[in-house]
This record gives C-alpha cells, sequence and structure tokens, in this order.
C-alpha cells in the first residue's frame, strides 16, 4: 500500500513536470542565419585582415597576398584599380567612404586613394610616417587617420599633406592600432599601452579605463565602448576609473569585439565566432559558436564586417565567411522533430506532435507546453471550429487546452495511422485510415466507403469539404473522388487530371486546388462539366517549378502559399485572381528555399497538411525535421538595387578595357561581354537582362550566367545595356552601358559599296549601248530585207505584169491600126490605149518608188513637199527644236509612215486644215500628224485598222518594227492624231559596220 501511495505520487509530480511550461530556447546560430564560406578551394583570399565596401558594391578584403574584391560569386585578385596600379600586395588597412573612392593602407607603408578621377599616393614626401598601416578612419568632418606603428597621421578634407600628432597632445610617436569616432563625435585610440580619447575640439588624449594595453575597439548600441586585450578578454571601457580604484574585470571572452545594427554583440576567439545574446551572461553556449568544426572557414578569425544589405563577413586565416539572416524562422527546439504534425488551436499557437514526441502547444519562439500524452498523425478543425485528432487509438476531441474525448476505432483499425478526416454536409465524420482506406462513422459504425460503391480500395491521402457540403478525396496514382450524399463520382486523365499523387486539397469558394507530385491544379466547381486544369508558373529568373506539393494555404490578404519539394511559393493576390480568371495563363511567384532557412523538404506522405496558417495569420511549415515560421506581412526584403558593372569585353583572344567605349578592329567579329550585379546577400537569386541595341531587337536573358556571347557581328556602332533585380524584383532600371564599334572591311565599306554601284552602272550602260546597238543593228536588217523585197516585187512587176501590159497594149495598137481612122470603134480603142500608157506610166513610178532605197537627208523637205503637192493649202508643218541627222533606217521608216498618214488625211478625213509637226527632243525624237475632219469611228479607232484597208496596221507595224511608240488618238466628228514617238538615241544610232 505504501509503494502504491509513493507510485501514484510520483506519477503525479512526473506529469506536473512534464506539463510545466518550458521556456523558449535560444536560436541556433546557424538557424538564425544562413552560412556559407569560402577558402582557398573556391578562390577566396587567405588571411583576411580587413574587409570593407565600397559605394558601387564590391566588398574589398586586404591580405598579405594581394587586394581581393567580390561580387557575390566571383573573387578577383586587383593589381589595379581605375587602371592604376598598387605600390604593394602587402595590403592591411581600407577605408571606403562614401564618395566612392578607395584607400588602401600598405603594411610595409604608405597609403594610396583609388578613384574614378585617379590615385593618389601619400607616404613620408607628404607627411605620413614611414611605416606600417594598420587600419584606416574618417573623422565626422571627412578627414582621414591612419593608424602607423611610428604614430597616427590625418589628413583634412582638401589638404594636401597629412599632419602628425603635437607632442604636447600625449600621443606622439607611439604605435597606434586603431582609430575610432564614436556618435558623440569622441575620438578614441587604441594606442601602445591603451586606449586613449579626446573630446571634440579638446586638443590632448587622456588615457580611458582600465588602463590595459586594449585594442579591437567597438561601440555598443547603447554608446557603451569597448576593447580586447588581443587575446580572451574584452572590457567595458570608461572615461574615468570607477571609485575605489577596484580591478577592471572582464565581461565577455574574445580577442576582437563587434556589434551588428540590431545591438547584438559578437566576439571574436581563435577558434571561433561568438554570438552573445541578451541575458546569457558571459559565457556561449555551443549552438551560438562558429567554429572550424561546424563550417568556419578556418581558425583566427580577424576581422568582421556587416554590409550595406545586413550581411555579416567574417575573415579567417583561410578564408572568409558571410552569414545572411533568414527570412524563414526555424523554431528552436532541444530535440528536431521526427515527421511533425501541425493544427492552429487559436492565440498564435499551434500544436505540434510527431513520432517521437507527445502533443505539445507551441508558440513562434520555441516556448511550449505539454497538451496530450501521445503521438497523433492527423488533425481537422470542423466548421464548428472543434477540433479533432486522429492516431491508431481513435479519433480525439479537443474540448479545451489539454482536455481530450476519444472515439474508439473498432478491433480491426486498432494500431493503424489516420491519414486524414472530415466531416460531411450531415456531420458524419469520413476517416481515411492507413493501409485500410476511407471509412464513414455514423452512429458509432465504422464502415467502408460508407457503403458507396466506385470508390478506390486504397486510402484517401487528403480530404476536403466544399460549400456544398461534398466529400473531396485524394488518392495515389491520379484519382479524385466526389462523394455527394449517397452517390460517388471518380475523377482521373478523363477529366483533365495530371499531378499523379494526390497529396493536397482546398477549398477556395467556388474553387478547389488540388495539390501532388505533378504540381497545382485548379478546379472549378460551378463550371460542368467538372475538368482540372493545370496552373504553370511563368518562365523567369526567380521562378522554380510546381512539384511534390502537400501543403496549400489561401491568406486572408488572397495570397496563396504552396509547400512542395521546390520550396516555399507565393502567389500574390493579384496573381490569383488573375488565375482564376484565366487559368490557362502562366502566373508570376516567388519561391523561398533553402537560401531563406527552410532546408529540408515537406511530408510526402503523412502528416498531412505540410503548412497552415494560425489564428494571426502566421504561416507554419514542416518538414522531416524541422518547423519553421514565416510571418507574410512581414517578409524581411531587400530594397536596394543592385549595382550593375560591365567587367570586361573579350573579343577573339584579346581582353578590352571595359570603358565608354571599345572599339575593335575589322577582323574581330565574336564579342563577349562580362558583367556582374553587386547583390551580396543572394546572389543566387541576382536576374540580368541585357541588349545589344542596333542588334537585338528584344531583351535578352542570360540564365543565371553573367555573360553575353555575339559572333559574327557586322560592323558599325552598337551600345551594350545590361540591367539586373535582387533577390526581391527590384530592379536598377539605369543598369550599366557602353558603346561598341566594330570597324568594317574595306568590302564593306560605303566606298567599296560607291564602287559596285558604279560599276552596275557601268554594266548597265555598256549593256544598254549593246542593246541599242543591237536593236539599230536589226532594224537596219529588216530595212533592208524590207528594201530586197521592194526590189523583188519591182522586178516582179517588171517582167510579168508591166511587160505583160506592154504586150497587150502593142497588141490591141496594131489591131486599132486596121480600123478606120474615122471609125468610132477606134476612136474609143485608142482612148482605151491612152489610159492604158497613163496607167503603165503610174505602174513604172510605182516599181520605181519600190526600188528606192533612200529618202533625201531632209526630211522637212521631202514631206513638206509631198504635202503640199497632195494637200495644197489644206497642209502646214511645224518643226520644233534643233534639227539631226537621222540614220538611214529610220528616217526611210518614218517617212513611210507620216507620208501614209498624210495620204490618209488626204483621202479619208475630208479635214480643212492638216497640221504636221516634227519635234525634235533632247531625249526624243517625235512626229505628229493632226488634222480638223470628221475622225474615225470608235471601233475603227480602237481596233486601229479599217476592214479591207491595211495602211494604219502598216504603219503600227513599222513603228514597232524600229522600236518606236505609235498613238492613235480619233473620234468622229473630232479629228483624228496620229503620233510616233522614238528614242533619240535609237533616232540618231548609226548601224554597226562590217569589218
Amino acid at each position: 500500500m505504501y509503494f502504491a501511495k509513493m507510485w501514484a505520487a510520483l506519477s503525479l509530480l512526473l506529469l506536473a513536470l512534464s506539463a510545466a511550461a518550458t521556456p523558449a530556447p535560444p536560436s541556433p546560430l546557424l538557424s538564425d542565419y544562413t552560412h556559407t564560406a569560402w577558402n582557398g578551394l573556391n578562390g577566396a583570399p587567405v588571411d583576411v585582415h580587413k574587409i570593407a565596401q565600397t559605394s558601387d558594391g564590391w566588398l574589398w578584403a586586404a591580405t598579405p597576398a594581394g587586394l581581393f574584391r567580390f561580387d557575390g560569386v566571383h573573387f578577383e585578385r586587383m593589381e589595379q584599380i581605375h587602371g592604376q596600379a598598387l605600390r604593394s600586395n602587402n595590403v592591411m588597412g581600407l577605408l571606403a567612404p562614401a564618395d566612392g573612392s578607395l584607400w588602401v593602407g600598405y603594411r610595409l607603408g604608405g597609403v594610396s586613394m583609388f578613384g574614378p578621377q585617379g590615385v593618389r599616393h601619400f607616404g613620408p614626401a607628404q607627411g605620413l610616417p614611414d611605416s606600417a598601416v594598420w587600419s584606416l578612419a574618417q573623422g565626422p568632418d571627412g578627414s582621414v587617420w591612419v593608424a602607423t606603428s611610428a604614430s597616427m597621421a590625418s589628413l583634412a578634407p582638401g589638404a594636401q599633406r597629412f599632419t602628425t600628432p603635437d607632442p604636447a597632445s600625449g600621443l606622439a610617436n607611439t604605435l597606434v592600432r586603431q582609430i575610432l569616432f564614436d556618435r558623440a563625435g569622441v575620438q578614441w585610440v587604441s594606442a601602445q599601452g591603451g586606449v586613449y580619447f579626446r573630446a571634440p575640439g579638446a586638443s590632448r588624449y587622456t588615457q580611458a579605463w582600465p588602463r590595459l594595453d586594449l585594442m579591437a575597439m567597438a561601440e555598443g548600441p547603447d554608446g557603451t565602448m569597448w576593447a580586447c586585450d588581443g587575446l580572451s578578454k574584452c572590457y567595458r571601457m570608461s572615461m574615468t576609473a570607477p571609485a575605489g580604484n577596484l580591478p577592471a574585470q572582464a565581461e565577455v571572452e574574445g580577442n576582437g569585439i563587434h556589434f551588428d545594427r540590431d545591438g547584438g554583440m559578437w566576439t571574436l576567439r581563435f577558434h571561433a565566432l561568438n554570438r552573445y545574446l541578451r541575458g546569457s551572461g558571459a559565457t556561449v553556449s555551443p549552438d551560438q559558436q562558429l567554429n572550424k568544426e561546424n563550417g568556419l572557414s578556418g581558425p583566427l578569425p580577424q576581422t568582421f564586417f556587416q554590409d550595406r544589405e545586413g550581411s555579416i563577413w567574417i575573415g579567417t586565416s583561410n578564408g572568409i565567411d558571410r552569414l545572411r539572416r533568414n527570412r524563414l524562422q526555424v523554431m528552436p527546439v532541444a530535440v528536431p522533430f521526427d515527421q511533425p504534425m501541425l493544427v492552429s488551436v487559436g492565440n498564435g499557437e499551434v500544436l505540434i506532435s510527431d513520432s517521437a514526441t507527445p502533443l505539445r502547444r507551441y508558440r513562434p519562439d520555441g516556448a511550449s507546453e505539454f497538451e496530450h500524452a501521445g503521438n497523433f498523425d492527423a488533425a481537422y478543425r470542423d466548421g464548428e471550429g472543434v477540433l479533432w485528432l486522429g492516431n491508431g487509438d481513435g479519433l480525439w476531441r479537443r474540448n479545451g487546452p489539454a482536455q481530450y474525448s476519444r472515439t474508439p476505432m473498432p478491433a480491426e483499425l486498432a494500431s493503424f495511422p489516420v491519414q486524414a478526416m472530415v466531416h460531411d454536409a450531415d456531420r458524419r465524420m469520413w476517416v481515411s485510415v492507413g493501409r485500410k482506406g476511407l471509412y464513414r462513422i455514423e452512429q458509432g459504425q465504422w464502415r467502408k466507403h460508407g457503403g458507396l460503391a466506385g470508390l478506390p480500395d486504397d486510402m484517401a491521402m487528403c480530404l476536403a469539404r466544399d460549400g456544398a457540403g461534398r466529400v473531396w478525396a485524394g488518392y495515389l496514382r491520379n484519382q479524385v473522388a466526389l462523394i455527394d450524399g449517397g452517390t460517388a463520382q471518380l475523377f482521373g486523365p478523363v477529366q483533365g487530371l495530371a499531378l499523379g499523387n494526390v497529396l493536397a486539397l482546398l477549398v477556395d469558394g467556388d474553387h478547389l486546388w488540388l495539390g501532388g507530385e505533378g504540381g497545382l491544379a485548379l478546379l472549378d466547381l460551378k463550371r460542368q462539366p467538372l475538368r482540372f486544369l493545370p496552373v504553370q508558373l511563368a518562365a523567369t529568373p526567380a521562378a522554380g517549378s510546381l512539384r511534390g506539393i502537400s501543403g496549400i494555404v489561401r491568406t486572408a490578404d488572397g495570397e496563396l502559399w504552396l509547400h512542395g519539394a521546390s520550396g516555399i511559393t507565393r502567389i500574390a493576390a493579384t496573381e490569383v485572381a488573375r488565375l482564376l480568371a484565366r487559368p490557362e495563363q502562366p502566373v508570376q511567384a516567388e519561391i523561398f528555399n533553402a537560401l531563406d532557412g527552410l532546408l529540408g523538404l515537406p511530408g510526402q506522405f503523412r502528416p498531412l497538411n505540410s503548412v497552415l496558417a494560425d489564428s494571426t495569420g502566421r504561416l507554419w511549415f514542416s518538414t522531416a525535421s524541422e518547423v519553421a515560421t514565416l510571418d507574410p506581412r512581414r517578409i524581411a526584403r531587400n530594397p536596394q538595387a543592385p549595382s550593375v558593372q560591365i567587367t570586361g569585353v573579350r573579343a577573339g583572344a584579346v581582353d578590352y578595357p571595359s570603358s565608354m567605349t571599345v572599339q575593335l578592329p575589322q577582323d574581330q567579329r565574336d564579342v563577349r561581354f562580362s558583367f556582374t550585379a553587386l547583390s551580396l546577400g543572394m546572389p543566387e537569386r541576382v536576374a540580368f537582362r541585357y541588349q545589344l541595341q542596333g542588334y537585338d531587337k528584344e531583351w535578352q536573358d542570360p540564365q543565371g550566367r553573367r555573360e553575353a556571347f555575339y559572333t559574327n557581328l557586322p560592323p558599325g556602332s552598337y551600345r551594350f545595356v545590361v540591367r539586373a533585380a535582387n533577390e526581391d524584383g527590384v530592379w536598377n532600371q539605369q543598369g550599366a552601358a557602353l558603346w561598341l564599334n566594330i570597324a568594317p572591311a574595306f568590302t564593306e565599306t560605303a566606298l567599296f559599296y560607291l564602287l559596285l554601284v558604279l560599276a552596275a552602272l557601268a554594266l548597265l550602260y555598256i549593256f544598254y549601248l549593246l542593246r541599242v546597238r543591237y536593236l539599230t543593228a536589226h532594224m537596219q536588217d529588216l530595212m533592208h530585207e524590207r528594201l530586197a523585197e521592194r526590189a523583188r516585187i519591182a522586178r516582179g512587176l517588171h517582167d510579168t505584169l508591166l511587160q505583160s501590159v506592154q504586150g497587150l497594149i502593142m497588141y490591141f495598137d496594131s489591131q486599132a491600126r486596121r480600123l478606120p481612122s474615122d471609125s468610132e470603134e477606134r476612136a474609143k480603142l485608142e482612148q482605151t490605149l491612152d489610159l492604158a500608157d497613163q496607167l503603165m506610166v503610174e505602174g513604172r513610178e510605182h516599181i520605181m518608188d519600190l526600188r528606192s532605197e533612200a529618202i533625201p537627208e531632209q526630211l522637212e523637205q521631202a514631206l513638206q513637199q509631198y504635202g503640199r503637192v497632195l494637200l495644197h493649202e489644206h497642209f502646214s508643218i511645224r518643226v520644233l527644236g534643233k534639227p539631226r541627222l537621222l540614220c538611214d533606217a529610220v528616217r526611210n521608216e518614218v517617212h513611210a509612215i507620216a507620208r501614209e498618214a498624210l495620204l490618209n488625211a488626204a483621202r479619208h478625213a475630208k479635214a480643212s486644215m492638216v497640221l504636221l509637226e516634227i519635234d525634235y527632243q533632247r531625249d526624243y525624237f517625235i512626229v505628229r500628224v493632226s488634222d480638223n475632219g470628221q475622225g474615225l469611228p470608235s471601233h475603227i479607232a480602237q481596233a486601229g485598222q479599217r476592214e479591207g484597208h491595211w495602211g494604219l496596221v502598216g504603219m503600227k507595224e513599222r513603228a514597232e518594227a524600229m522600236g518606236a511608240q505609235f498613238r492613235l488618238d480619233s473620234a468622229a466628228g473630232q479629228g483624228t492624231r496620229i503620233e510616233l514617238r522614238l528614242s533619240m538615241t535609237l533616232a540618231t544610232a548609226q548601224p554597226a559596220r562590217s569589218k
């Protein structure tokens, strides 16, 4: 009995202890920050003494082996800055003022100031002590202070020489390690033997307390000055000693101390970087240390720097490290989770259970309280706000904090995990049991498939209820079921489903979102027939892929958040609205992944859903071993657009300086541009776009490369422009640009093309002359053929017709002589013979005309004489221009055409006036015959000939034969006009002579 009472008391004590609230453990250093280390294997500098960042965004590292710069991707050892050489590679001091210059202090003495306008070197001739430079600092008034191993020196704004402290100041001719100006303008100097200070306007330096040989000074967020002894102890500084001359007590351990912009304290040890949390005291827990064992680039961290984007940089003996603050806050827990299950319970708290940990209630900072014994696989909040949990023991209803009632499972289902739960319209619970299938609980009875036909035998991976009270179930192998009262309907690839295993369902008003191995799908519940539409992301540099979606949340602001194998995807409310209106179009999305602090993969089997929104709107994401939170309304953003620089131009095997204008020789046509964007926080997400203006029509996306390639560029002048955006899509719209000029080869110059044009014109002119010569010769041949034909006809007429007629005349004459001289028959016969003689004369004249081979050279006179004889006072002639000598063939043809035209006017026109015009123009020879007679009927004028008459046809044929234009204008009652137009070149050309 005694032992029973003791055991009961012990059990109550253990229960009380387990139920007690657990305070929030501090976040491990590497869960708050993403750590990246570079060493010699990555081309990084080693033994880094100082780090600085110039106003253009370059990160600079000073080492004994040289000066390096870094753009977040590549380290580059610098022999020159702005084209000016360094005086030594052994660099120790760096200063980067806001004016864009870079001051370099050499370990063996001397300082150089590099700026876009040139370089200024300082040494003993400029008043600088001839000794090692330890550090550089800038005063509130813009003066530059140099700490050397012999003394310190200052250069006033605009001065040409440095000045050293007066011996009466108390700090002359002594080793100075560091100079610092606090927010009040007080100057603090770490010198050999102690730290000294001087108030603004004072002339002497006073030693601060404690009076120890201290160095590595820093100002805390409350204005307190700190300094370390260079070994292991750091002290608070004071201008006066405490009362009673108490010995100084070190408060934290370190040989260097620094404060970030959030006020956090960091110390450097010989082997580690320590982060001190508020209230943690002088000790540092192992999870607040970064050392070589957990990834530090090397021992001896010796410099600390925070860049303009907030990242922390550490220089070590073996390399350089970056700590970037994570956007996602990983919940700090003593023991990692094992497949955690999440469900919200209000007040910004969630219940988390996994396979090894009982159910506990957590806050975002990691503080937790015991909720219930046992492990749970699934959770569901019904329409009335009641929370249900499921495990192998049954279904558990949460009646209040740590208050649960259980609905046991039937014996055949006991110990099998619960995959998902949901209520239908009649508040009957549907439960998906692992390896058993889908069940409906009705009046305490568990009935498989609810007695419905058509459902798969497998368990449902996820369940959801729509606004109409229907139950949706997502299955393996690309299947979705709809349970509507007493019916079940199965959907799959035929209805457009292409998700593979369906892992998540979210009812969103009249739409249903579905996530699975293959991505995301959307279903419009009001549209019939039902059709599943795949959701595609727009192809952008920041876009990822939608796969393995096991968690879907729609926030109160309308944003859609997805948790999948590619990370966390955020689709803005405006994009969601556009997607619902036009689901076939890709949407813009933002990706959060390991770069933002969440390294794990969301669950792909159980428990699901892998993301939830709590009562405050904060999002919770689960992976296999971690739970992370994010407030979607307070995402840390980088507002600074990255600086963009073109770092090099290479053509062939020659590198050209990336100045404002690059001039390439004529034989270099393949060009490579190198560029960078100085965004050091997440260089992996920097997006670029470039354009070679004058060649590219659109902006080009280098797909993560920091180079652009062009081949076989034509000669000319181009402008290369590159722009960049940081991880949050903030673009530097101005970007960087340079002009590229490619000299043309002689065969590409304007002179060469002019010569080609002149040669082509010369060839065309030669072809023209040859054509004119050919046409002239051809026309001459036709003329000779025609003259020969006329001669043949003339011979034929003379030898046949005329001789026969002459014979007949002689025969009839002999017969007439036999008749009496006074007889009437003889008189009539003689009259007939006289007419025949007249016809013979006319025939001979025509034969002589046929045999004629030339017309008098004075064409005008010949035609004038012909017209006068033919038309008398009804004829007039007009000669325009200066008469020129026509070639024989043309003159003959023109004479024939003009005579035919005059003859037609005399015979048929019945005109009172006929005008012949001969026009000698510069380019054309024109002959016109016009009358004011009765004209031609329209059908004759259009046809160009009169039936049975061939005069008009002959004129046209003659004109075409010699390459002239023939035109006839006539209308009944309006006279007739005939025009012959011939190129003056053809009209005056002489036929080729045979050799």
